[in-house]
C-alpha cells in the first residue's frame, strides 16, 4: 500500500499532486524509486499534501522539488516540469538565491522574507513578483536536516495595490491642499450701507479704497450709481438684478462680480447683504460686506477649464479606446492565425524535411541515373516552394525567427540589383535613389531584401511588365503627432519607398491589401501572401508600413524603420579546411521526436563524416549525457514533448566544462529560443527544411564558433 494512498480518510493525501507524485518515475532522480523513500521523507510529503498553503519541499543537497496543489497554481507554466527537478534547474533565473536557501537550511538554519521581490519566468516571460517566503529545515530519519520546507505566499497583488493606494493618497492630499488654499484666500474688503431712501452709499475705509473713493466721500455717502461704474460691463446687469430682487422680496443678497482696480486690472469680489424694511414695509437700508474672492475664482476657472479639457480628454480617450479595441481584435485575430500557423508550420516543415532529405539521399545513391536526377530536381523545387509558403505564413503571423544586424540602405542595390533585374525583366527600369549619408537601421537583412523583392514583383505585375520602379531612401524625424496612431515612438527613422507607375488600386482593394490570401490576380497567379508577409516582417521589426495608391496613378509603398546609431556589422568568415569544408569527424547527438526527420538527419550526418548518437526527446538525451556520453555538439529540434525542453537541454550544455555547443533545427520556434521572435544571443538555428549543404555549413560554423554565423540558415 502506497504511503500516498487515500486510506484512513486523510484529505491531505488526495488531489492532483498526490496522483502526479505516485505516477512520476522517481528512479531517474537522486531520490530513487518511490518505494525506497525514507520514512522521514514520506511523512514530510504527507504533511505537505495535506496543507492548503503553497508548500514546496527541496530534498537533498540538489533540492529535488516536491510540492502540493497550491504551489502548482503558483508555478504557472513551469508546472508540472518542476516536480522532481533540482531547484536550480527548475528556477534557473533565481538559482543563486535558491542555492543559498538550501545550503543555509541543510546547515540547520531558517530563513524568512517579507515581500521579497524576485523576477521569475513562470510563463515564459519575465515578471516582477513579491512573495512572503519562509524556509525551515526538514529532519531526516536520523534527525539531521535532510531537506527544506518552503512556504511560498505571493503578495504581488497586495504590493501593487498598496503602491497605487499611496500614490492616490498623495495625489488627493496635494489636491486638497491646493483647494483649501484657493477657498481660504479670500480677504475682507470692507463693509457698506446703502441708504435706500436718499440713495446714499457709505462704507468703511477699506471699502473706500476698493472703489476708489476717499474716506471723507464715503462718510458723506455717494450715489450708488457712482459705485457701480467700476463693475465689469458683463456683470452689471446681473448685479442690478440681484439688488432689485433683494429689495423687492427681502431675500438675502449675494453676488459675485468683477470690479476694476486703479491699475486697470479686474478683481473678483463677493458682495453679501440684506435689505432692512421700516414698519410700513418700505425698503429702508441695505447693509453688507465685500470679500476678495479673486484667487478662488481663478482656481474655479482653472478647475472649470480643466473639467472641459478633461471632458475632451475623455472623449478622446473613448475614441482612442475604440480604436485600440479594434486593434486588439485585429491583434487577437492575428494571434489566433499565428498560433494555427505555427503548429501547421512545425508539422509541415517536418514533413518537408523528411521528403527533402530522402530526395538528397536518393540523388546521391542514383548519381549516374539522369532520369532520377531530373525527377529529384523537380521534387526538390516543389519542396522549396512549400518551404517558401510556410515562411510566408510565419512572416505574416510574425512568428519567423529574425537575425537582425546593423544595416545601411546604401547596400540594397548591391545585394539585389541583379536579382531584381532578372525578376522584373528588361522592360522595367529600376531607379534607385538613396541619400548621401543615410542613417543605419537594425533589421534582418535577408528578410528585408526578400520583402523588397516581393514588393518589386507586385509592382511588375501592376505595370503589366513595363514601366519604372523607383526605390528611394530618406532620413526622417517623426514627431509625436505623426506617431500617435501608428504604434511608433517619436524619433529618427529611415524611410524606404517603392513607387511604381502601374494601374494603382481602388479604395476597397487598398483597404484589404494586407489581408492574408487576398489577391486581385487570377487563380494560380498569386497566393495573396506577398503584402501580408512584408507587413508582418515590418511590424515584427518594430517598423511601420503604409500604402498610397489611386487607380491609374500608380502605387507607393512606404517602409519606416527606427534609426540605429551603431556601426554596420562587418562580416566574419568561417575558417574551414580548403580540401572538403563541409565534412567533419566529430560526434553529434541528434535529438528529434519525429522518427522520419531523426532517421534522415542521422543519415545526412554520417554522409558528412560525423559520428552520430540519437535521442527521441530531451529526457532521453539528458539521460544519455548524464550516463557519460561524450559529444562535440547537440543537434536538437526546438519543439519536443517531454519534461526536459530543448531550451533546458541547451542551458545545461552551456554550463558544462567545456561547454557543449548546441545547434537547433526547427520550422517554428514557438518562442522557446527566441524573444519577440528574435534569436537569443549565442543561439544557432537551422531552419527546416534544410539541405545537406546547409547542414554541413552550419555544423562547421557552430563547431568553429564564428560569431557572425549565429542565426538561421534558410533552406
Amino acid at each position: 500500500m502506497s504511503f500516498l494512498s487515500d486510506d484512513h480518510g486523510c484529505p491531505g493525501w488526495r488531489g492532483e499532486m498526490a496522483e502526479r507524485i505516485r505516477t512520476l518515475d522517481w528512479s531517474t532522480t537522486g531520490l530513487g524509486p518511490l518505494q525506497q523513500w525514507s520514512p522521514a521523507l514520506r511523512q514530510a510529503v504527507q504533511y505537505l499534501l495535506a496543507s492548503p498553503m503553497p508548500l514546496v519541499m527541496l530534498w537533498g543537497t540538489d533540492g529535488y522539488m516536491i510540492y502540493n496543489d497550491a504551489y502548482a497554481v503558483f508555478a504557472g507554466g513551469r508546472h508540472p516540469y518542476l516536480l522532481g527537478t533540482a531547484v536550480e534547474l527548475g528556477w534557473p533565473e533565481v538559482a543563486e538565491f535558491n542555492r543559498y536557501v538550501v545550503d543555509t537550511c541543510l546547515a540547520g538554519g531558517t530563513l524568512s522574507y517579507s515581500n521579497k521581490e524576485l523576477v521569475l519566468l513562470r510563463d515564459g516571460q519575465p515578471e516582477t513578483v513579491w512573495m512572503d517566503l519562509h524556509y525551515s529545515p526538514c529532519p531526516g530519519d536520523d534527525g539531521a536536516p535532510a531537506g527544506v520546507l518552503a512556504v511560498v505566499i505571493e503578495t504581488t497583488s497586495h504590493i501593487i495595490s498598496e503602491q497605487r493606494r499611496v500614490a492616490a493618497e498623495n495625489a488627493l492630499r496635494i489636491t486638497n491642499e491646493r483647494l483649501q488654499l484657493a477657498l481660504n484666500s479670500g480677504a475682507l474688503l470692507g463693509t457698506f450701507v446703502w441708504d435706500i431712501r436718499i440713495n446714499r452709499l457709505s462704507g468703511d475705509e477699506r471699502f473706500s479704497r476698493t472703489f476708489g473713493f476717499s474716506h471723507e466721500q464715503m462718510l458723506e455717502g455717494r450715489p450708488i450709481e457712482e459705485a457701480t461704474r467700476i463693475i465689469h460691463p458683463d456683470d452689471l446687469e446681473y448685479v442690478n438684478q440681484q439688488i432689485a430682487l433683494a429689495v423687492a422680496n427681502g431675500s438675502n443678497y449675494s453676488a459675485e462680480y468683477r470690479i476694476r482696480r486703479p491699475n486697470g486690472h479686474w478683481l473678483w469680489v463677493l458682495a453679501s447683504g440684506r435689505c432692512d424694511f421700516d414698519a410700513a414695509g418700505q425698503p429702508l437700508r441695505f447693509p453688507g460686506v465685500l470679500i476678495d474672492i479673486h484667487e478662488r475664482k481663478i482656481a474655479e476657472e482653472a478647475l472649470l477649464s480643466l473639467s472641459r479639457t478633461l471632458e475632451q480628454r475623455v472623449i478622446d480617450e473613448v475614441q482612442a479606446r475604440v480604436a485600440m479595441e479594434e486593434q486588439l481584435r485585429q491583434s487577437q485575430k492575428l494571434e489566433a492565425i499565428g498560433a494555427l500557423t505555427g503548429g501547421v508550420a512545425h508539422d509541415f516543415n517536418n514533413l518537408l524535411q523528411v521528403v527533402a532529405s530522402n530526395l538528397y539521399l536518393l540523388a546521391r545513391h542514383e548519381g549516374d541515373n539522369p532520369r532520377v536526377q531530373a525527377r529529384v530536381t523537380s521534387a526538390l523545387g516543389a519542396v522549396d516552394r512549400g518551404a517558401r509558403l510556410s515562411a510566408q505564413l510565419l512572416a505574416f503571423a510574425r512568428r519567423q525567427p529574425l537575425s537582425p544586424a546593423v544595416y545601411n540602405v546604401r547596400h540594397i542595390y548591391e545585394g539585389l540589383g541583379d536579382l531584381l533585374q532578372r525578376a522584373l525583366g528588361e522592360t522595367i527600369t529600376v531607379d534607385v535613389q538613396m541619400p548621401e549619408e543615410p542613417w543605419n537601421l537594425r533589421v534582418d537583412r535577408n528578410q528585408l531584401e526578400n520583402a523588397i523583392l516581393n514588393l518589386a514583383i507586385n509592382a511588375r505585375d501592376a505595370m503589366d511588365g513595363e514601366g519604372t520602379l523607383r526605390i528611394t531612401g530618406a532620413n526622417r524625424h517623426l514627431d509625436a503627432e505623426f506617431c500617435a496612431d501608428k504604434e511608433l515612438v517619436p524619433g529618427d527613422y529611415v524611410l524606404l519607398a517603392l513607387a511604381d507607375s502601374g494601374r494603382g488600386m481602388s479604395a476597397e482593394v487598398l483597404r484589404r491589401a494586407f489581408e492574408p490570401f487576398f489577391t486581385t490576380k487570377a487563380v494560380g497567379q498569386g497566393t495573396g501572401l506577398g503584402l501580408s508577409m512584408v507587413f508582418g516582417f515590418v511590424k515584427q521589426s518594430g517598423g511601420y508600413m503604409s500604402i498610397t495608391s489611386q487607380p491609374g496613378l500608380g502605387t507607393t509603398v512606404h517602409l519606416l524603420f527606427a534609426r540605429c546609431h551603431d556601426g554596420v556589422d562587418q562580416p566574419l568568415g568561417v575558417e574551414l579546411a580548403d580540401d572538403d569544408p563541409l565534412r567533419g569527424h566529430e560526434t553529434v547527438l541528434v535529438v528529434e521526436d519525429d522518427p522520419g526527420v531523426r532517421q534522415t538527419a542521422i543519415e545526412l550526418l554520417r554522409l558528412l563524416g560525423y559520428q552520430v548518437e540519437a535521442a527521441s526527446n530531451g529526457d532521453e538525451a539528458m539521460a544519455l549525457l548524464r550516463q557519460g556520453l561524450a559529444v562535440n555538439l547537440i543537434f536538437s529540434d526546438v519543439v519536443m514533448p517531454g519534461r526536459i525542453k530543448s531550451a533546458d537541454l541547451a542551458a545545461w550544455a552551456r554550463q558544462q566544462h567545456p561547454p557543449i555547443p548546441v545547434l537547433f533545427a526547427s520550422g517554428y520556434t514557438r518562442e522557446v529560443i527566441t524573444r519577440n521572435n528574435e534569436l537569443h544571443a549565442g543561439t544557432y538555428l537551422l531552419s527546416k527544411p534544410y539541405s545537406p549543404q546547409d547542414l554541413g555549413t552550419m555544423l562547421r560554423t557552430v563547431l568553429t564558433q564564428q560569431p557572425l554565423a549565429v542565426g538561421s540558415v534558410q533552406a
